[in-house]
């Protein structure tokens, strides 16, 4: 149980691609082909939809109070390191509001920005702590569960993106990078790493030096976003 909150290291950090990050991996694509092939069962079943959500919920809601908590009680508090203002922590908050009010306006925004930068960190973990840390558990079970309700809406409720939707999801981003990189420079912080890259490796470090990466994550961003909607162009969706 030390283990399991213990925010000292002892001489062990995660390691990218080791057992434990490939169960992980592979736990995420279990979990969605598990909702694809019964999606029909569940969307017919107003109870299965109901619990569907609700362990997703779970899955958003639980970790993140777990890690404040851990940040309470560990003495972590710092607005500079520890507000929900990364990219992942904001479309996780947008995947709560989503799964509760089934709303058509934060869907696009959960599903195309949710599963892309969720996706992302599952592959290139900005992660220190190791399993069995609770940390390393936060932070899998959070983008998992972004990941999941995105395509809850897609196959079980039916909602479907747009061609204008992604334009209005790359207008919220860049809204979101001047409040963002606003509150960076007056907290001396580097949410959304808009000051610089984060220092484990991500596919950040391939991008280029400052500030040129941000234009660059701006086109892989559109790129993604495009690549995302192309099974639903002319009734192809799943």
């Amino acid at each position: 149980m030390h283990a399991f909150f213990d925010s000292e290291l002892s001489g062990s950090r995660f390691q990218a691609y080791s057992w434990s990050h490939i169960a992980m991996i592979a736990a995420l694509i279990a979990l969605a082909a598990i909702l694809f092939r019964f999606r029909s069962n569940i969307a017919n079943h107003r109870r299965a939809r109901y619990a569907v959500r609700m362990i997703l919920l779970l899955g958003l809601v639980v970790p993140e109070a777990g890690l404040f908590y851990w940040y309470a009680v560990e003495g972590l508090w710092n607005v500079r390191y520890t507000l929900p203002l990364e990219l992942c922590s904001i479309t996780q908050l947008l995947a709560v509001a989503m799964l509760l009010t089934r709303s058509r306006l934060l869907y696009p925004i959960v599903f195309f920005a949710g599963i892309g930068g969720a996706l992302q960190a599952m592959l290139t973990p900005d992660l220190i702590y190791p399993f069995p840390h609770f940390r390393f558990f936060h932070f899998f079970i959070a983008h998992i569960a972004i990941i999941l309700a995105s395509l809850y809406m897609t196959w079980i409720e039916r909602f479907r993106p747009t061609w204008k939707s992604i334009g209005a999801v790359m207008i919220f981003l860049n809204v979101l990078v001047i409040v963002v990189g606003g509150l960076d420079y007056g907290l001396d912080a580097n949410y959304m790493f808009l000051r610089h890259k984060p220092e484990a490796a991500s596919l950040l470090s391939l991008l280029g030096p400052y500030p040129y990466y941000l234009a660059v994550e701006e086109l892989i961003a559109l790129a993604i976003f495009t690549l995302m909607y192309l099974p639903f162009i002319r009734g192809k969706q799943p």
